[in-house]
């Protein structure tokens, strides 16, 4: 069976903080090799963060959220519910219990007590535990049943779809990731009467730009930059070449799961018999294959 990869080497995750001073430094210390935090002040630079420095969690001080933090989150949360929000506890005081339960009703479900040692651990397994949840995850947990007995380096393909960094918009980027010229990535799908690796590539950045669109806070422009498209506009025209709909069209009809199955309804499953003979990657398989095409 194909091997995932989904926690494998990748990069640490970013979160956002809202901590006390001394809480920021034993957060560090914390999850060196595990995450990277931007500590801010206010939940008005969280939110900026959320949009613009694509973190993948929130981590806010039951001592930092005073009435008004409180209002502030209970908006973060409801604006981006894809986004893990977690509370951290460090002290527990006279006004900790009542905190606690302003913060639930912020609509904050994690609370981590980091007063043992132990919850430190717990908060490093949240949050990455947290990265493995997103829409890419779910999309090659999908797709290794879709494509059971494919080859692996065909495997290897849709895998790199879903892990790569969004930057990667292009066949020749893509190429470059999978150590293949990108003439003959695209002959190799053409033969094989298969799309095109550009159409796989684009509809695999819409799966991940419908799942950011579930985030009622961003705006197209935010998920644009999320993706490294060039300028809302060329967002918009992508969707538009696409799936024949406006960017507003899209986030009302799509959301990510959604998105996947459209992903494997049109360019997996009515595809999967010549799939699992394809070896995308190979360096003989085109000969093999011409002379198969041939007997």
């Amino acid at each position: 069976m194909q091997q995932q990869t989904i926690a494998g080497s990748r990069a640490p995750v970013t979160i956002t903080t809202m901590l006390t001073p001394l809480e920021r430094i034993r957060v560090d210390a914390a999850g060196e090799g595990s995450y990277h935090a931007l500590h801010r002040d206010s939940v008005a630079e969280l939110v900026q963060d959320l949009k613009t420095n694509r973190v993948r969690a929130v981590v806010v001080s039951v001592t930092c959220c005073d009435q008004r933090a409180r209002a502030g989150v209970a908006a973060l949360v409801r604006e981006f519910p894809r986004v893990p929000t977690v509370a951290l506890l460090t002290q527990l005081d006279r006004s900790t219990p009542h905190a606690m339960l302003s913060l639930g009703s912020t609509g904050v479900r994690q609370v981590v007590d980091v007063r043992e040692a132990d919850g430190w651990r717990e908060l490093r397994n949240y949050l990455l535990a947290s990265r493995g949840e997103d829409i890419q995850g779910q999309a090659i947990a999908q797709l290794a049943i879709d494509l059971t007995g494919a080859p692996q380096d065909c495997w290897r393909f849709f895998e790199t779809l879903f892990l790569v960094p969004a930057r990667v918009s292009t066949v020749r980027m893509l190429s470059r990731r999978l150590d293949v010229l990108p003439s003959t990535l695209m002959s190799r799908f053409f033969r094989a009467h298969l799309p095109a690796p550009k159409q796989y590539l684009a509809t695999a950045r819409l799966v991940r730009a419908a799942r950011l669109f579930e985030n009622p806070g961003f705006s197209v422009a935010n998920v644009a930059n999320h993706l490294d498209y060039s300028s809302p506009q060329s967002f918009g025209r992508h969707v538009r070449t696409l799936m024949q709909m406006t960017a507003v069209q899209f986030r009302d009809q799509y959301d990510g799961e959604g998105m996947l199955h459209h992903f494997r309804e049109t360019l997996v499953l009515p595809h999967a018999e010549q799939l699992r003979q394809l070896h995308p990657l190979s360096p003989s398989w085109g000969a093999s294959y011409a002379r198969t095409i041939v007997h």
